[in-house]
């Protein structure tokens, strides 16, 4: 059985694990760097180098269980897919766990969020992102990546943070007072606040990995320059976590660069300390 960070297959299995993570291994829409439908496996792989205990918690979280369910798969078009994810996503949400889902590319999201949304009636969605993906379509579908977000924009309190790069005909769509472009992070200190003060108080995490700074993050399809650094993200999830209650998330477009396994390692280390911080964050 496949386990996350090498695991006892005991923290594994089903029955007794608190958190489930399921893969989406689609890439189907992507319009420059392909590969995001391999970014579980180099995920899983590095995850097995991790030291499960984390200093900053004090915890060892893997202990709470973390579940791998099949991937989802058999679609060939974005609408399949979008119906396959958000079906598995309502059953997931049927188990009373903690629902985490890695793809793939950012098209996954819009079912996973609309699943969430029709659970959680008070629905905020904090997308961490370069790009806006509020287009209502694009290449002649509403399931594409460039769409991510724009069912979450209309049905959800959207906040949206490390924003790059966008096209002039998204501003309609989105909402500046909810809005932190990444230049704006690096001017504003008390932007972390302000952002947390306009969440519900149940969260869905949507984390597009370009929303980092690609010196540490080039394993991306679309990487931007100017992005978050490590700590800096690691101390707004913490926030997020200790002052909301973060009902699921995912994490989207790792798209591994062969020979080069540091970005694998990093997402790795980043989804394990954010169930750190599900659990123990303080």
């Amino acid at each position: 059985m496949k386990t996350f960070g090498g695991i006892d297959e005991h923290y594994g299995d089903l029955s007794s694990a608190a958190v489930l993570l399921q893969s989406v291994p689609y890439d189907g829409t992507s319009t420059w760097g392909k590969g995001a439908d391999k970014g579980f496996e180099a995920f899983i792989e590095a995850s097995v180098n991790l030291e499960l205990y984390d200093i900053e918690t004090g915890s060892e979280v893997y202990r709470r269980g973390i579940h791998i369910p099949s991937p989802i798969s058999g679609y060939d078009t974005p609408e399949k897919m979008y119906t396959a994810v958000k079906k598995r996503a309502e059953e997931m949400l049927k188990m009373d766990k903690f629902c985490t889902f890695f793809g793939g590319e950012h098209s996954i999201s819009i079912g996973i969020i609309e699943a969430f949304r029709h659970r959680y009636q008070d629905l905020t969605v904090v997308q961490l992102d370069a790009h806006a993906d509020l287009r209502p379509e694009y290449d002649g579908t509403p399931y594409n990546h460039a769409c991510a977000m724009h069912l979450a924009s209309l049905s959800t309190n959207l906040i949206q943070v490390g924003i790059r790069s966008m096209d002039e005909s998204e501003r309609k769509w989105m909402n500046p007072e909810k809005t932190y472009f990444g230049s704006a992070l690096h001017k504003d200190d008390h932007w972390m606040e302000k952002s947390v003060s306009q969440m519900t108080d149940n969260i869905y995490i949507s984390l597009d990995l370009d929303v980092l700074d690609p010196s540490i993050m080039p394993a991306t399809g679309t990487p931007e320059p100017g992005g978050m650094g490590w700590y800096e993200i690691l101390s707004y999830l913490r926030m997020i976590f200790r002052c909301r209650n973060v009902v699921g998330f995912d994490i989207v477009e790792l798209a591994p660069i062969p020979g080069l396994h540091h970005p694998q390692f990093t997402v790795a280390k980043l989804y394990y300390k954010m169930l750190s911080y599900k659990y123990y964050a303080t």
